[in-house]
């Protein structure tokens, strides 16, 4: 049986420094059968050289050049061209196994299901690793799909360390200008599926930069968090309104993150205010849910105790943690 062609989609804005460790993940590749889609964003550093350089060595690579628009839209722009049978986003200052895509294509084929979801490591700046993967592979509904990755129970809301049938992006796109994108896309291609491959071993490497858009200095464009979120919320709980407990989990979630990352930042004190009403308002439904992870609970008590004993709870927290 011939295999399908399947589109890698990279987005790449000034990514030079990292940008030949991610090609050289994905040119060796175990499974060859792909077409390598290659979007330059308007780069200013020397990656549009590179794109081209990459170009002339792999005829399975396409690359276009085109003026900045964002991470949305140069996914878009990539994902409207690909000619593959299944897509995959690869973030360009990531990496992958090499065998990332022949796991996720034999659960798709195993199971014939649409999509399929493999799990990630985490690589720090200080060289630690933080593993997130295990063995075993399973099948799940839409909505439990759904349900656990409103709780962050292993399965997220990331573009990436997936393969999607390309008809599931027929009419869902990453919203432009958008920070948090892929929350805003990932649960409309779950919600396409009858069932969901899962595969539990890792097979991506997500390096945490400290010069990335989600972890430079808080500004107003954060707050797309809670409007992705919150849209989220609204199309799940129309088709699905047992999962409001999860649904609201996920939105308390989503405060209690822009609360830290805003914690030093001034001028905020309006919306400050509004985010620490909105969790205490909705507190015992979190707190009487058996699923709600510990250090939510934790985070909600300590925040009932009042705004500058949770911040300085939370900082001693993050110093552990690193």
């Amino acid at each position: 049986m011939k295999e399908n062609l399947i589109s890698v989609i990279l987005p790449i804005y000034n990514v030079s420094d990292y940008l030949d460790r991610c090609m050289k993940s994905v040119i060796n590749q175990t499974y060859k059968n792909i077409e390598i889609i290659m979007v330059d964003d308007g780069s200013t550093d020397d990656s549009a050289l590179k794109c081209d350089e990459y170009k002339e060595k792999d005829d399975r690579i396409v690359v276009f050049h085109k003026e900045n628009g964002g991470l949305s839209d140069a996914r878009n722009y990539g994902i409207k061209r690909a000619s593959g049978n299944y897509i995959t986003c690869i973030d360009s200052d990531d990496f992958i196994d090499l065998d990332y895509i022949e796991y996720l294509y034999n659960l798709i084929t195993k199971y014939n299901v649409k999509m399929s979801i493999c799990q990630h490591r985490v690589l720090y700046s200080n060289g630690k690793v933080k593993e997130f993967g295990k063995n075993g592979e399973e099948v799940l509904s839409s909505k439990k799909c759904l349900e656990r990755m409103l709780y962050h129970d292993v399965i997220d809301t990331s573009a990436w360390a997936k393969l999607y049938d390309r008809r599931l992006f027929s009419d869902v796109e990453y919203p432009k200008g958008k920070l948090f994108e892929d929350i805003a896309t990932t649960y409309k291609l779950m919600l396409q599926c009858d069932e969901i491959a899962v595969g539990y071993e890792s097979k991506y490497n997500y390096l945490v930069r400290r010069d990335s858009i989600v972890n430079c200095s808080f500004n107003p464009k954060k707050f797309d968090l809670l409007e992705m979120t919150d849209k989220m919320a609204d199309d799940v709980l129309k088709l699905y309104p047992d999962l409001k407990k999860a649904v609201l989990r996920r939105q308390v979630y989503a405060r209690f993150s822009t609360l830290n990352q805003m914690r030093n930042a001034k001028g905020f004190d309006n919306n400050r205010k509004h985010i620490i009403f909105y969790i205490k308002n909705n507190k015992d439904i979190l707190l009487k849910d058996d699923k709600t992870p510990k250090r939510d609970v934790l985070a909600v008590k300590l925040l009932m105790c009042g705004y500058p004993i949770y911040k300085v709870c939370w900082h001693l927290y993050e110093k552990i943690k690193k």
